[in-house]
Order: structure tokens, then sequence, then C-alpha cells
């Protein structure tokens, strides 16, 4: 756990923290509404998921706001200490305050396998280049590949999946354990290759290393100078990205397919804002589309009146009402056509 490097000058900045726990919380269902009240209380914002095998998420507020939740957090034996990271941003990265219940908190799909009993070698970020420069270890990103493309660690193999639960079949197809006898992976903050490792610990893989902390620990703790990472990092909030000095990145994000863009992509004919992207026009239908501009429309509305803080969710809910009363008024005009050939 770690607080950010730049604690004195929070007074200026929201403190994003990224948090999790791999704990059995057989009551997670009623942990859900006091975990809700205390982060609104304290005027957090972002998302936390709660399920049987622990806690993940990532979370925004104020200094005091981000310490009160940690503090009601390890009150609980079980959660206690809990494992967090800190970064800064310059404004609130998240609109909303959820706790959601889920099957699991980071989704792989295989049962059986529990970060809890079986676990790869934590490596501590300044151990981390002399473990990956061993030109005996595969070092494997196990992040999806929109990730990737914005960063990574040099000479890291990407696994090209497009969602964690792929990752399984990925390790199947091309790993092998008495091939590979060293291997050594990574993800943003550490939770995937909690299960990453189990994953290959229950498959025979012997010698299995996990940066702790994940790439955000290491970035707080390596210098630039002697980093081995090359790009920016992508992070699941409005920041897109972050740099190595754990500030905002230079990317940002499409609002039809959520993935990371470029300035250039920006300059795309494909591009068009709120509704697609280099990335994903050539896959939209033309009723998404419209749907993504009707949405874009009342975002712009929203602003105009200066309630940009709850645009996306008005303008979601405008769309959503439209196109339930289209369907109503297309299934009335089937109805009638049927009674008239009746």
């Amino acid at each position: 756990m770690t607080h950010s490097p730049k604690d004195a000058q929070t007074d200026a900045h929201i403190v994003v923290c990224a948090l999790y726990k791999f704990v059995t919380l057989k009551n997670f269902t009623s942990l859900r509404e006091p975990l809700l009240r205390t982060m609104e209380a304290n005027h957090v914002r972002g998302t936390l998921l709660l399920a049987q095998e622990g806690i993940n998420g990532t979370v925004a507020s104020t200094r005091e706001g981000i310490d009160a939740l940690l503090a009601w957090l390890n009150q609980d034996t079980r959660l206690n200490p809990i494992e967090f990271k800190e970064s800064l941003s310059a404004s609130m990265p998240f609109k909303r305050t959820k706790v959601k219940l889920k099957n699991e908190i980071v989704t792989m799909g295989v049962e059986g396998i529990d970060p809890k009993q079986v676990v790869g070698t934590y490596v501590d970020p300044k151990d981390w280049n002399s473990l990956i420069s061993d030109p005996d270890v595969i070092v494997v990103d196990t992040r999806n590949d929109y990730e990737i493309q914005v960063g990574t660690f040099k000479h890291a193999i990407n696994p090209k999946t497009e969602a964690f639960r792929q990752f399984p079949e990925y390790v199947d197809t091309n790993l092998n354990p008495g091939a590979h006898k060293k291997v050594a992976m990574f993800c943003t903050g550490g939770i995937r290759c909690e299960k990453s490792t189990a994953l290959l610990k229950e498959k025979g893989f012997e010698e299995v290393y996990h940066l702790k902390g994940g790439i955000l620990k290491y970035l707080e703790e390596v210098p630039k100078a002697e980093s081995l990472w090359e790009g920016e990092c992508f992070v699941f909030d409005d920041r897109v990205t972050v740099n190595h000095d754990l500030e905002p990145g230079s990317y940002d994000q499409c609002n039809a397919c959520r993935l990371p863009i470029t300035e250039a992509d920006k300059q795309s004919e494909k591009f068009q804002q709120g509704v697609s992207c280099p990335h994903c026009f050539d896959r939209l239908t033309e009723k998404q589309k419209a749907r993504f501009m009707e949405r874009e429309k009342q975002m712009q509305l929203a602003r105009s009146r200066g309630e940009a803080h709850m645009g996306e969710e008005v303008a979601e809910t405008v769309v959503h009402r439209r196109q339930v009363k289209e369907d109503e008024r297309r299934q009335q005009q089937l109805k009638t056509q049927a009674g008239k050939t009746d």
C-alpha cells in the first residue's frame, strides 16, 4: 500500500486511489449499502466491486475523503490491510459513485482459481528491471491489446486479448510449463496478475513472477532515467492515460467505443466527436451512429446549461426514452397494418 509521493501538493489536487484485496467475504451483499453511504458521505466518486472473493475498484476524492474511506475499509479485519495505490489528478476523473455486486472482482471466468491459496512470487519494482532483463524469462503483459498499444515494458509479449477472460485461452495455446521455465507477468495495478499467476501455478508452471503493485507502483518508484517502461499507462477513468510521472497523459477517449485515441486519430475523417473514431467507425451500424449523435447532442445541450457534470447520464436517459417511444410507435404501426390485413 502506498500514499501518493506528492502528498504535500494534494490540497490542489484530486487523489485517485486504486484498491483491491482478495479475501473471502461471505456477507458481501450486505456490505454494499454501508460502503456506498460511506463513499457518498465523504464525496468519493468512482466504482467499487464487491464479490465473495473480495473487493476491487478505483475511486477519487480529496485527501480527506480518500483517507476516510480507507479508514472505514480497514476497520473490517478481513480487509485490513487493504492494497492500494494513489496518483493525482487536477480534476475529478469520475462522474458517479457506484458499488456493484459481482461474481468476480476481476473476471477471468475460470473456476477454482483462488489467489488466496496460490499465487506467483511478488517482485518489488526496484528488482523488476533485473528480472525482465534475464534472457531466460518470458515477460507477458496480461492487459488487453488496446491498453498495450498505449504503452508496455520493453520486449514484453502482447497476448492480443480483447478481454481478460480470453487470457486463459492464450496461456493454453502459447505457454508451456516444460518450455517456459520462468514467466514474469504484470498489469496496471496488480489485481489481474493475482489471478493470472494463480492460473499458471495451477497449470504446473514452477517459476511464476508478478510485479508487485503493478505498473502504477513501478512508475511511482523507479526513476524515469532507469525505467524500462515505454509509452503511457492506460487507466480506467477520465484521465484515460498517465505518464511516467503519474500525471494525466496525452490520450483522449472515444465516447463510442471507449478506446484511447491520439490527436492524429482526431484528424481522421472517421472521427466525429462523441460518435466514432478510426477504431470503431467501420464496426458501428448506422443506427448506432445515429444514437451516438443524439447522445452527443444532448450532452452539448447539458454543457450549454452548465450541467456538464451530468450531461452523459442525461443524454443516455433522453436517447433511451426516445428509442422506447420509437419502438412503441413502430409496434403500434405493425399492429395497425396487421389489423388492416385481417
